[in-house]
């Protein structure tokens, strides 16, 4: 019977996420419609996209695992931070001027923009290669959290778990586009808001409470990572600077991640993004903050899991093993809408820009629009199959944990693009090389990273720290290298940045009727 409910509840689940991308096959006839949704699409469902892409398996089961193992409640502070610095801010800072640039500019992709931007063909096609490198190990990532989970409730293989999420978020991302992926992202965001609550109270419930797991916890001590007294259920944990490096990893991150930011793209209009940046917000204080409070706890299980032998991808897991057969089916659904949702936004991004910015117009010089079209279907598949086998190699082969892939990726990623978007966006005297030196930089540090770690200083040997300081690095050198080097064409600089000058006049009646309202 338990087998039936939770098998129930799967087949209704993917049943309609199927039915959804077979629906919104109609929005995906061209470009625009494919990747964009044509730009018409809500606050509501916009926020949700941005919060599911954001959070996935990687949050819920690695980073909670690993950082509320090492930080304790402290690790909440990561969950904050991406719903402050990683939400409220990146849409305050880049939501509306993104939406107006990328409008003007008529760019679909961040390498795109970066190509008209930067008056610089070289520029799109390196921004599209990095792109199409360091998201396919953040694909690989997504599955092996999912895996485990599916272990515990089903005992089914990995291998068939990796498949037939694939597959499924493969048939609805190619046949109904951003659309289908938008709709499907405001369901799983919603199935996520209730799971997260459901299984804190849960958990917190088997603990006796929370303030008897509070004090359970401060009871816990581990003198090879400090002889404070209850140090894992104090404000900032064991090691502060540790934990600032996640903050600042997960939270700032998102401001230079094309899936993440491509959400501005897609908005309906301006004022869509005020109402849209407070619903991310609350979605992410949910969200996040529920998965690393929830890890926090974690030390709890101590005589449950062996971390040595297991790994921290183990812990979240064996926290929930206990649980009733409904909440158990409900982290499933949960952990698999985040991890589908996440999944489908980085096979668009990465088959939109190898698309867009590498292929048309360089391989194949005329591409219509229903051929592009057909050209990211087919590299979705593509992509999907790399990070399967990625996913399955891995995971034969134990590389790497699931927080680890995505640190290289988020810090190769955002370090390379955070600030050449950013000031790109609001500076006029950011320069080509300024663009270079960035993508160089936080390319470089990031495969050093993998292959001579040892060398590093201890401080940024991980790859999360590492991360973290290409970012911080980022947003010095490329204001650095713009006064170093030639100013960019004054004519070319002015065209850019003439969307944001463009004067609306109305009749004196709308106008008192506007103030009035």
């Amino acid at each position: 019977m338990d087998l039936f409910i939770k098998l129930a509840m799967l087949i209704v689940f993917f049943g309609v996420m199927v039915f959804i991308g077979l629906y919104c096959r109609r929005h995906a006839t061209d470009v625009n419609g494919f990747v964009l949704g044509g730009r018409s699409v809500g606050p509501w469902l916009t926020a949700f996209a941005y919060g599911t892409s954001y959070f996935s398996a990687v949050v819920f089961v690695g980073y909670a695992g690993q950082f509320g193992w090492k930080y304790g409640i402290a690790a909440t502070w990561a969950g904050l931070g991406n719903a402050f610095l990683g939400s409220l801010l990146a849409w305050a800072v880049l939501g509306r001027r993104t939406r107006i640039m990328t409008q003007h500019l008529d760019s679909a992709t961040m390498p795109e923009f970066f190509g008209k931007r930067f008056d610089s063909k070289a520029l799109k096609l390196c921004a599209s290669v990095i792109i199409f490198i360091f998201l396919i190990p953040y694909t690989a990532s997504l599955y092996n959290g999912l895996s485990r989970l599916f272990g515990m409730a089903f005992d089914i293989d990995y291998s068939v778990c990796v498949i037939v999420m694939a597959v499924l978020t493969g048939i609805y991302v190619i046949a109904g586009g951003y659309m289908a992926t938008a709709i499907n992202d405001f369901i799983q965001g919603v199935i996520m808001i209730f799971g997260i609550t459901a299984v804190i109270a849960a958990v917190l419930h088997e603990q006796g409470g929370f303030l008897q797991a509070l004090n359970s916890l401060a009871a816990v001590s581990d003198e090879s990572v400090s002889s404070a007294p209850g140090v894992f259920a104090s404000f900032f944990g064991p090691d502060p600077v540790g934990l600032l490096g996640v903050v600042i990893l997960t939270s700032l991150g998102t401001w230079g991640l094309p899936q993440m930011v491509q959400k501005f793209y897609a908005i309906k209009s301006e004022s869509a993004i005020s109402k849209g940046m407070i619903i991310s917000t609350v979605f992410a204080v949910i969200v996040a903050g529920g998965s690393y409070f929830l890890g926090g706890f974690g030390r709890l299980y101590s005589g449950q899991v062996d971390v040595a032998a297991n790994g921290y991808d183990s812990i979240v897991p064996t926290m929930l093993s206990g649980l009733p057969t409904i909440l158990i089916a409900v982290v499933v659904i949960l952990v698999l809408s985040a991890s589908m949702s996440t999944l489908s936004s980085l096979v668009l991004a990465s088959s939109s820009t190898l698309t867009l910015d590498f292929i048309k117009g360089n391989i194949i010089k005329e591409m219509d629009e229903k051929r592009q079209v057909r050209w990211m279907r087919s590299l979705i598949v593509v992509f999907i199959l790399i990070s399967v086998v990625l996913a399955l190699v891995q995971y034969k082969s134990n590389v790497t944990f699931i927080a680890q892939l995505m640190g290289v990726s988020w810090g190769a990623l955002a370090g390379a693009f955070l600030a050449p978007f950013l000031y790109g966006l609001y500076w006029k005297r950011t320069t080509k090389a300024a663009c270079w030196v960035s993508f160089l930089f936080s390319t470089v540090v990031m495969l050093a990273n993998i292959f001579f770690r040892s060398s590093f200083p201890a401080l940024i040997q991980s790859p999360i720290n590492a991360g973290a300081m290409c970012m911080l690095a980022g947003l010095v050198l490329v204001p650095l290298v713009s006064l170093l080097t030639k100013a960019p064409e004054k004519e070319t600089v002015e065209h850019v940045f003439a969307c944001y000058n463009k004067t609306v006049t109305v009749s004196v009646k709308d106008s008192i009727g506007e103030q009035n309202n």
